[in-house]
């Protein structure tokens, strides 16, 4: 089997086969503006973004959209059509958002409250818990005679 391998490897032939008849792995793309191009410089100039002069609507997050509005697509809150924004990967609707529910403050107190409750569950328990038998038992030599005294092994 191993011998298989090495012969369908075939290892000459990439070394028989001349440089000049070679694909190239790879294209050179020229991206930076030079002199002789300074409408597109310009361009860039007057789109910061750099997004081609796409329409970028405004950066307002899909979850902080009205839920009650009548849309195209009820999830994702958007309209048939409607152009989205060139960071619509981290604008969607399940996209982790801001909580805006409860302020810092507000959720250290109820926090607060959480631990407190706890903390008197625990002290309430505490008091009401049986922690010794009702009638303890005695012994009439005390327990280390009744465990077998001296010669116990």
């Amino acid at each position: 089997m191993l011998s298989r391998r090495i012969v369908a490897a075939r290892p000459l032939t990439r070394a028989l086969v001349p440089t000049a008849r070679r694909r190239p792995h790879f294209t050179q793309i020229r991206t930076a503006a030079t002199d002789s191009e300074p409408d597109k410089a310009f361009d860039e100039a007057n789109d910061p973004d750099m997004n081609g002069g796409y329409i970028s609507p405004p950066y307002v997050k899909r979850g902080m959209r009205d839920p009650y509005g009548d849309y195209w697509d009820k999830q994702e809150r958007r309209n048939y059509g409607e152009p989205l924004h060139e960071d619509e990967d981290i604008m969607g609707r399940l996209a982790t958002e801001e909580y805006t529910h409860f302020k810092p403050g507000w959720g250290g107190v109820l926090f607060g409250t959480f631990v407190a409750s706890v903390f008197a569950l625990c002290g309430a328990i505490s008091f009401v818990y049986p922690d010794k038998i009702s009638a303890p038992r005695t012994f009439e030599g005390g327990l280390y005679e009744e465990l077998g005294g001296k010669g116990a092994l």
